[in-house]
This record gives structure tokens, sequence and C-alpha cells, in this order.
């Protein structure tokens, strides 16, 4: 089980991250201040760091730096209301995972958690060989499943599980119209409105990883739903 820091001095937001990452199945502690987290991470070995930025008698910034001078090896993300490019260009110079910010969904949060510990733990068998890990080849472009990565063109991209599963739901029928509501109701079990911006998000999100790759498309069927569309080599 991954145990996971989170400093947030919201107590109410607190507790929906912690409820929320502990129903996933992780161990959590929670801090409320920059001081009790930096407390912790002396005290307590984490698998991952959720920080806030603004914080009383710490910033996460500050704490990040601590972070990274005493165990350099331990992820770690921000989570705030800053959001301007400057303050995401000093998170990642700090050398987060990620950098989400306010307002977000817990859903995404815990995609994203997953996606980072999938990403820094070791391993603790051999890798299996790439194609017995659900690799799916398709324009000059191929999707491991189970590891939940894309490569497009060069360039890697690691997915959360949604993202993946989307994408590999388009690649198993090539050139078929594929329902709105069908898309919903497979990976969601749910059609609803607020699904399905999500589901809008995803397909923006794919469509941007895909970008350099000519090759293949997502197209939209206006009302209807959406096709993945592989030109012929």
């Amino acid at each position: 089980m991954a145990h996971i820091l989170i400093v947030e001095d919201d107590p109410n937001l607190g507790f929906l991250l912690q409820d929320s990452l502990e129903s996933a199945g992780y161990a959590v502690t929670l801090c409320i201040d920059g001081e009790a987290g930096l407390q912790a991470i002396q005290q307590t070995t984490f698998d991952l760091c959720v920080l806030d930025v603004m914080l009383p008698k710490m910033d996460g910034f500050s704490l990040a730096q601590e972070i990274r001078q005493q165990k350099n090896e331990v992820p770690f993300m921000f989570l705030t209301a800053k959001a301007l490019k400057a303050d995401r260009l000093q998170g990642f110079e700090l050398g987060c995972d990620d950098y989400l910010t306010k307002p977000f969904g817990l859903e995404e949060l815990v995609y994203r958690v997953k996606a980072i510990l999938r990403r820094t733990n070791k391993p603790t068998e051999t890798a299996p060989n790439p194609v017995t890990t659900d690799t799916h080849l398709f324009g000059a472009s191929s999707l491991e499943f189970k590891n939940l990565l894309l490569h497009v063109a060069g360039q890697t991209h690691v997915l959360t599980d949604r993202e993946a599963e989307l994408l590999r739901l388009f690649v198993q029928h090539p050139d078929q119209l594929l329902r709105r509501e069908e898309i919903l109701q497979r990976l969601w079990q749910d059609d609803g409105y607020f699904v399905g911006r999500s589901l809008d998000v995803f397909i923006s999100r794919l469509r941007k990883y895909l970008h350099p790759d000519s090759s293949v498309k997502i197209t939209t069927i206006h009302g209807r739903g959406y096709k993945f569309e592989i030109a012929q080599a």
C-alpha cells in the first residue's frame, strides 16, 4: 500500500482529499501547515507528497525545496489555486511530478496520483516484454495499455487510466462510429451531463497527444459520436 502525504490547510478540502485517496486504497497522512508537513517527511517514508502552495508557517514551494534536499527520491505534486504560468514554471523547476490547479475533480486527482506512482515506483520483478503488456500499434504510434504509455512521433506521454481506456477503445474499433452514450456507459457507467463534459476533456487531450501523427485522427460525428480514423499506408 502506497503511503501519501497531503499538506493542505483547508480542513474541508483536506478531508475530501484524504477520503478520496483512502477510498482508492492508499494510506494517507494529512498535515495542515508546512512545518507539520516537513516534520512528517523527516519522520516517515512516503511514496508521494501532495502539497498546497499557499500554506501557513512554510509555503509549499519552500517545503518542496526541503523535500528535494532531504529526500530527493520522493515524488511530489502541487495542488493549488496559483494558476499563473510563472507559478507553474516555478513548481516544475523545483522538480514536481505534476501541478494541478484548483478547482479540480477528485477523480482526476486519483488518476494523476496513480500515474505518478506507476511512473516512479521501481518494479520488484523483471519488467515483462513490451509485446505482452497489451501493446496496440496504429498509424505511426503505439499504446502500451498496462504501462499507460503512448508513443507518438518519438515522444512518450504518460496517460491517466481513463485516457488509456478511451484510446484503447478507439484503437480496437478503427473507422467505426462509436456513439457518445456508448462510450460513456462503457467507461463511466454513466451518461450524465458532467460525465459527458469529462469525455470532452479526454477527447481533447488525446487529440493533442496524437496531433504529430498525421495518419490518425479522432473525428467528431456531430450529434452521434466519434470515429477513430487511421489512414491507409
